[in-house]
């Protein structure tokens, strides 16, 4: 008998490992990551990258979920800043005995509360009608950020000091490693609440608003009311993001609450994908690691997250996320293996087009903005003299030669990907 009590509670065991697999993973991930990436410049991109995730999922609760494009999601974050950092300070003028770690919820309480009363007449209407109220309310908020020094600083901003609040563990966050680690709890905990509200009751009809809001209002559903809760909540969690950045970085500006930073947030969260739950999670990793590498070697980085929006809207609306979701069928047939040759032989030409594009832009930003007597530039390791001939025809020859093959093998793409996809084809066996 006791055999088969042990052997029932294996079998209850193995559904819940298989249940929170993900979670696991995910947590083990975290608290791996330092050990993988221990340089400074590789805590500072985690640390900036774990703040940007909870940021871009809180607006993804409600462009993704609820259908509300908001051009002043910032201003939750930017008011969750500042309010962490004015307690920070409480803390050290010895006003408030307060542990440092528990410091987001006091930007979170903040956003939450504006999120009250802005969304009190901003949800009442969706579409256009809410993006411009949002606009103007970041607008507003961010001319307030100037006028009223006592709060926001002023251009300089509010400053504080992370360290004097009482030891956790003997951590005083004193070390990146340290801020990493609070960081990556509060981002656990915060991924796996929103993750939770999404399939409550009210994360699901947030859905059915945003999809149909006439059907929602039919079968008893008050698509006010849903659109309030979820900018409620998105509001609360953008606080404790700001709540982060004011730890992370020990200041925060008006530069923390402008339309700059509600456009940052609403371009991480469509290149990531606003139709998937992981998709601004995606959409964060890659803004971040672009800011954060990609500007160590070019000066017009911003040029280049430019045109990937660009492109992501024009030609991938769903994002990287939704790019990879495109391929669930071929995966549940085995045929990934059967994309493998068509994705080297448009990728090879599409990598040297792109590598021609990028050339020739950085090229004319040294040959714009270098000292006159300065002709010489370094790109991908290699230099070279920008005004002799030879690098221009490369650079001319790699995009050309280059967008010609693309070309010529989009047709062949395009019948080896419909292949793929078709449950009636014959791909003769082949598997992933």
């Amino acid at each position: 008998m006791s055999e088969i009590a042990k052997t029932a509670t294996a079998e209850k065991s193995v559904p819940f490992v298989k249940r929170y697999a993900v979670w696991i993973g995910f947590f083990v991930m975290l608290m791996v990551m330092p050990y993988v990436f221990s340089s400074n410049i590789g805590l500072y991109t985690m640390n900036l990258m774990g703040i940007f995730i909870i940021f871009a999922l809180s607006y993804n609760m409600l462009l993704g979920q609820g259908g509300m494009l908001s051009f002043g999601h910032a201003v939750y974050f930017g008011l969750g800043g500042f309010m962490s950092v004015h307690f920070m300070n409480y803390i050290e003028d010895g006003t408030f005995f307060f542990p440092m770690w528990l410091l987001p919820i006091f930007g979170g309480l903040i956003g939450l509360v504006f999120a009250i009363i802005i969304g009190s007449f901003s949800t009442r209407k969706a579409g256009t009608v809410f993006a411009m109220i949002s606009l103007g309310v970041g607008e507003l908020m961010a001319a307030s950020s100037l006028i009223f020094v006592a709060f926001f600083g002023g251009e300089e901003g509010v400053s504080g000091d992370r360290t004097m609040g009482p030891p956790l563990f003997g951590f005083d966050f004193a070390q990146d490693v340290q801020v990493y680690y609070l960081i990556a709890a509060w981002v656990f905990v915060s991924v796996f609440l929103m993750y939770l509200f999404s399939r409550t009751p009210a994360g699901r009809m947030a859905n059915a608003v945003r999809d149909n809001a006439e059907r929602a209002e039919f079968v008893g559903y008050s698509q006010r009311k849903v659109r309030f809760v979820s900018f409620c909540i998105s509001g609360f969690f953008a606080g404790i993001a700001g709540g982060l950045f004011a730890i992370n970085f020990e200041i925060v500006t008006e530069e923390n609450l402008n339309a700059l930073t509600s456009g940052v947030v609403l371009l991480m969260a469509f290149i990531g994908g606003v139709g998937f739950f992981i998709g601004p999670i995606i959409g964060a990793v890659v803004f971040t690691l672009l800011q954060s590498i990609l500007s160590n070697y070019t000066d017009i980085w911003q040029l280049y997250v430019g045109v990937l929006f660009l492109l992501t809207v024009m030609y991938a609306p769903h994002g990287l996320t939704g790019i990879m979701m495109m391929h669930t069928p071929a995966f549940k047939m085995n045929r990934l293996g059967t994309l493998l040759v068509p994705y080297l032989r448009i990728g090879i030409p599409t990598i040297s087009f792109m590598a021609g594009v990028a050339g020739f832009l950085e090229m004319i930003h040294h040959v714009r903005s270098a000292p006159v007597d300065e002709t010489m530039m370094s790109l991908m390791g290699i230099e070279f003299d920008t005004h002799s001939i030879m690098p221009w025809v490369v650079i001319f020859l790699l995009a050309v030669v280059g967008g010609y093959l693309v070309k010529t093998q989009v047709s062949q793409f395009r019948d080896a990907w419909d292949t793929a996809n078709d449950p009636n084809a014959d791909t003769g066996g082949a598997s992933s």
